[in-house]
């Protein structure tokens, strides 16, 4: 059952990849899409990292953790590197969860 799965879902996403490459020349898209389709990566990319700060599965994930999330937000803008961004944000959460603040 697991490979069937794991077949279906490469041969939708050979598809899906494939009709993109077949109908570019079939599809007229306005100048106004056109300006805005490559800000759509950074919107998902925004939405997926929000989504994995705040939630932890269906339930709100806490303060700790996007408090370690900002303070390692900080860090990084000031151009810190990066193994510093990573352990103070670690060490955030951390002492946060050690203070109760879950």
């Amino acid at each position: 059952m697991l490979i069937a799965a794991i077949l279906v879902l490469a041969v939708g996403t050979y598809a899906f990849r494939l009709s993109g490459v077949l109908l570019r020349d079939r599809l007229e898209l306005s100048a106004s899409l056109q300006r805005m389709l490559p800000m759509s990566a950074a919107a998902l990319l925004a939405a997926l990292a929000a989504t994995a700060t705040l939630m932890a599965g269906s339930e709100f994930a806490g303060f700790a953790r996007p408090a370690g999330v900002l303070a390692g937000t900080l860090l990084a803008w000031r151009k810190a590197p990066f193994v510093l961004v990573v352990i103070a944000a670690a060490a955030v959460t951390a002492l946060l969860r050690l203070a109760g603040l879950h």
